[in-house]
């Protein structure tokens, strides 16, 4: 039951000029318990029955009278305070729970909308490292989230899998690569082409210009550029898979830049029909200037087309192949201009959908000691962050539980988590540092934190032989720490679309470390198995339906809820 809702119906079944919506705008959550679970100001209403807005809501009150769902609605001030009744209040929460249990949160306000989400999407042949965190667990989360909502929701890895740095590798790999030695560890192997590339590139000038020939045979389909290229993206998606299993991570498509190749002339060829090239030096550009941008290079002298090309033909391929409701690309906030200038070179082109390709963006990820860097091999692979995660909590739990059962299973969930959670708890457009001492911590508003109330809970009711078919008395569930719960339990549906609607995990992070703590506090302030019967079988009914719920959140951000630890 929406209980906001109801509230909104007593305003609106009296005469006061205010549509339903406008009500309901209006209707806010009190910064204290104590004044309500909800209130409704009165100063709209002043100019329509010129009274004071204190009086106004006095008279509200004595007309609603006594009403089934509140156990008090009083005036204070200006405003009409509603007190939801308590026993109706829990019964209605943990009833909707215990019927829908996993699922309790779903909706089908997705129902035949298909939404895109891109993301991950890391550069082949070079290392899948710490600053692809970001991308790659808050577009997972989002994922999840938005299917959770009932959208066909589609996950893409866009690989960076074409462009001149192949150009680059090939070059280097001719030049100083050999095939056993990069077949043994590829991406470090790689990666030290990479970086020498660069390093010969300050003394040899020409060597730019030789990967910018290599880089235009492979789109001119030459066959030694094409079986090297074709190699290096295998491998390189073998070693990214390791981290994507780590994850739990599957995708439905790997299409990356490569497959939009034979696509981009029909994108010029629109581009120059619709009067929107322009020649530059003898490269085409858009002109972006009367939109305070500046322009965008569509495709170079030598003829071969940028990144930008790329992302304009594979938006219209997805609009033409599935025609998506939302088209959300999770990309860094470095790519800001980049997206409005491709978003707007969309729109040029007529096509009507331009809104509805969605840059979320997020901050830059950077080291204690400075920023990352490719070229220069400075980087932290994301594979090492993940493996030394789980030492450490291998280590904790030696210490702490050595006769857990599933040692490494749990080692595994509680490590990897705790790196998910600290990378969703925080709003995703901050810029941070990354630092071993803070990711690792198991301390505070934590994953771990999150992950040992949902075992406490479920050692609850192991110990309580709890059967979800017992009769509960709803009325014995009144104090404080129980309620509290129980209002974080109830808005749980709610921040999961808030939670879509902005694109953003952390509204369902923080609620459920919420959750935690309030379970925590319910945990150590009432007793639960050594109660009377029917006080008993209540609480731990309360515990069921904080398991479940914890359980799903947990979920939703891609992290698995260990039963014990």
């Amino acid at each position: 039951m929406n209980f906001k809702n109801e509230v909104a119906k007593l305003i609106s079944e009296l005469d006061n000029n205010l549509d339903r919506k406008e009500i309901m705008s209006l209707i806010e959550v009190p910064p204290s318990y104590e004044m309500g679970d909800y209130a409704f100001p009165c100063f709209k209403l002043a100019k329509v029955f010129r009274k004071a807005p204190n009086l106004i809501a006095e008279d509200i009150v004595c007309k609603i009278g006594e009403n089934d769902y509140f156990d008090k609605i009083e005036s204070k001030g200006p405003y009409v305070n509603f007190f939801i009744d308590r026993t109706i209040f829990t019964e209605t929460v943990l009833k909707e729970i215990k019927n829908k249990k996993e699922n309790y949160g779903s909706s089908d306000i997705g129902k035949e909308k298909t939404v895109i989400v891109e993301y991950s999407s890391p550069n082949i042949a070079k290392p899948f490292h710490i600053g692809h965190i970001r991308t790659t667990i808050i577009g997972h989360a989002l994922y999840r989230i938005y299917s959770f909502l009932g959208y066909d929701t589609v996950a893409i890895n866009h690989l960076g899998d074409y462009g001149t740095q192949f150009g680059k590798l090939i070059v280097a790999y001719k030049k100083w690569g050999d095939r056993t030695t990069v077949e043994k560890d590829p991406i470090n192997e790689l990666l030290k082409l990479y970086v020498k590339f660069h390093e010969e590139a300050e003394k040899e000038v020409n060597l730019d210009d030789e990967a910018r020939r290599w880089f235009k045979k492979l789109e001119d389909g030459d066959e030694e550029a094409f079986e090297l290229w074709k190699w290096m993206r295998d491998i390189s998606l073998r070693e990214f898979n390791k981290v994507y299993d780590m994850l739990g991570i599957e995708f439905d498509s790997f299409t990356g830049e490569s497959f939009y190749s034979d696509k981009m002339p029909k994108v010029v060829e629109d581009l120059q029909d619709k009067g929107l090239l322009i020649k530059s030096q003898g490269a085409d550009i858009v002109d972006l200037e009367p939109f305070n941008m500046p322009p965008a290079l569509i495709r170079k002298s030598d003829g071969s087309t940028l990144y930008i090309t790329r992302d304009i033909a594979a938006a219209i391929y997805r609009k033409e192949h599935y025609d998506f409701y939302k088209n959300i690309y999770v990309v860094g906030s470095e790519q800001n201009l980049h997206f409005k200038q491709w978003r707007k070179i969309i729109d040029l082109m007529g096509y009507d959908w331009a809104d509805d390709c969605i840059h979320v963006t997020f901050g830059m990820v950077s080291l204690e000691d400075g920023t990352l860097s490719t070229r220069k091999g400075k980087v932290v692979f994301l594979e090492d962050v993940f493996k030394k995660a789980v030492e450490k909590t291998r280590d904790i739990i030696e210490e702490r539980n050595p006769n857990l059962e599933n040692k490494e299973e749990v080692a595994k969930q509680v490590g990897i988590g705790a790196i998910v959670f600290q990378e969703l708890f925080n709003g995703r457009i901050k810029d941070y540092t990354f630092s071993w001492d803070k990711t690792l911590s198991f301390e505070g508003e934590t994953g771990p934190y999150v992950q040992y109330a949902h075992a406490r809970a479920n050692s609850l009711l192991e110990k309580g032989n709890f059967l979800v078919e017992d009769e509960i008395d709803y009325s014995l569930l009144k104090r404080d720490e129980e309620i509290d719960i129980i209002r974080l339990l109830y808005d749980f549906p709610n921040v999961i679309i808030d939670s879509a609607e902005k694109n953003e995990p952390s509204f369902i992070t923080r609620h459920i470390a919420e959750i935690a703590k309030s379970f925590n506090r319910f945990y150590h302030n009432c007793p639960i198995l050594n109660e009377e019967e029917s006080l008993r079988k209540s609480r731990l009914h309360l515990v069921y339906a904080t398991k479940l719920v914890i359980n799903t959140g947990l979920s939703l951000l891609g992290i698995e809820a260990p039963n014990k630890m």
